[in-house]
């Protein structure tokens, strides 16, 4: 059962690839689908983000991941390098949950 989930959702993954190379190029160099192209990843990258930090099951909650994110968003702003902000938000993370 196991090995033919991974084989259908390996075969379902190389359609999707495939449908995509499909697309007239036309299609793709029309400025509304290059600016959705550009933001679509960035939508489900916040959606994973705001699900992992404020969801407990089925619960909303707001522990330490809220101030770690918080953290986070302020090392953003003022544009510090990549690892700093994960450390920063991890301890401050860390130190929360003291």
């Amino acid at each position: 059962m196991t090995w033919a989930a991974i084989l259908a959702a390996g075969l379902g993954c190389y359609l999707l690839k495939l449908a995509g190379l499909s697309v007239p190029a036309s299609v793709l160099e029309r400025p509304v689908v290059r600016r959705v192209a550009d933001l679509i990843p960035v939508a489900l990258l916040a959606a994973l983000v705001a699900v992992q930090v404020f969801a407990d099951g089925s619960r909303l909650t707001l522990d330490a991941r809220a101030a770690g994110l918080g953290a986070a968003v302020l090392l953003l702003l003022v544009r510090a390098p990549f690892l700093v902000v994960v450390v920063g938000a991890a301890a401050t993370a860390a130190l929360v949950r003291l």
